[in-house]
């Protein structure tokens, strides 16, 4: 079989329809360059160039022979450039998981920056709790997970990747009843929706801890694992609700939002330590970075 090189000499000297300028375009004399024609000649089994001291041209076989050449050499570029561009992260694919409240702005952000370094890159997005994210980047079915920070295994890693205010769910009708600026101790014994302890369980431990520390016991009426129901039930009035800012952008009609005085909460984004992805690999080092805060 013929060599990548071979057809690279043959296509030259068919373009120039002469050795000397074709070899001085190769970077090369012109005894190799005959003798890889030669060679070339041997395998495809015809005659490809007419040759003597004052013109060369292409046989019948040679004029056939050519556009296919010249398309071989094409495919091969192209070929070498998807490997190096994939190698790089610039080409393949990536699954991102996400929860309900990084999908209404850290999702989009994460989408939009990744694109800018790698528009050739195929993205698989699944909305899915943080739990199941945990799952489903042990069994290889996601490469990245934007979740609360949540136990993992030591084949995981994560790092933040941005932080939010807490923001209070009430109905606009009990508006005046709460502070402008509240905190978690007005809740106490209120009636309040709270997150699953199964399907949202970050969250649940989160929102659990900072109101034992703070004394308070909120009278929760329903555990709910999407943000979307959480904010339907705060609409039909059956009691308040914690949720993420970027959740808020979340629009429902009678709903007040009031920013909380406490600490922030935090997203990550978590993947497998010892992953082959190039293209996780360039997120981590060209995309995590921008999401920082000095």
């Amino acid at each position: 079989m013929f060599e990548i090189s071979q057809l690279r000499c043959f296509v030259a000297v068919a373009e120039e329809l002469h050795f000397s300028r074709a070899a001085e375009r190769l970077n090369m004399t012109q005894p190799p360059l005959s003798r890889q024609i030669r060679l070339l000649e041997h395998h495809v089994g015809a005659q490809l160039l007419e040759r003597n001291s004052r013109t060369v041209r292409l046989t019948a076989a040679g004029k056939a022979f050519f556009p296919e050449a010249a398309r071989i050499l094409r495919i091969a570029e192209e070929a070498m450039f998807a490997a190096r561009r994939a190698a790089k992260g610039e080409q393949g694919s990536i699954a991102i998981g996400f929860t309900s409240a990084s999908g209404y702005s850290l999702l989009p952000e994460v989408v939009r920056r990744l694109r800018e370094r790698s528009p050739g890159v195929t993205l698989t997005l699944k909305e899915l709790v943080s739990t199941a994210q945990v799952e489903a980047l042990n069994a290889g079915d996601l490469d990245l997970g934007l979740m609360r920070p949540h136990p993992v295994s030591a084949d995981l890693d994560s790092q933040l990747i941005a932080t939010e205010a807490l923001m209070l769910a009430i109905h606009e009708r009990d508006a005046d009843q709460w502070p402008q600026e509240p905190t978690l101790a007005d809740l106490h014994g209120r009636p309040f929706v709270m997150y699953s302890p199964y399907e949202a369980r970050p969250f649940y431990q989160m929102l659990s801890e900072r109101f034992a520390r703070a004394g308070v016991v909120p009278d929760v009426v329903e555990h709910i694992g999407q943000v979307h129901t959480m904010l339907a039930l705060v609409r039909a009035g059956i009691g308040a609700a914690l949720i993420a800012e970027g959740a808020a952008r979340l629009k429902f009609d009678g709903i007040v939002m009031r920013r909380m005085v406490t600490e922030p909460v935090e997203t990550v984004c978590t993947y497998r330590r010892n992953h082959d992805n190039p293209v996780l690999q360039l997120f981590l080092e060209q995309v995590l970075p921008t999401f920082r805060t000095p």
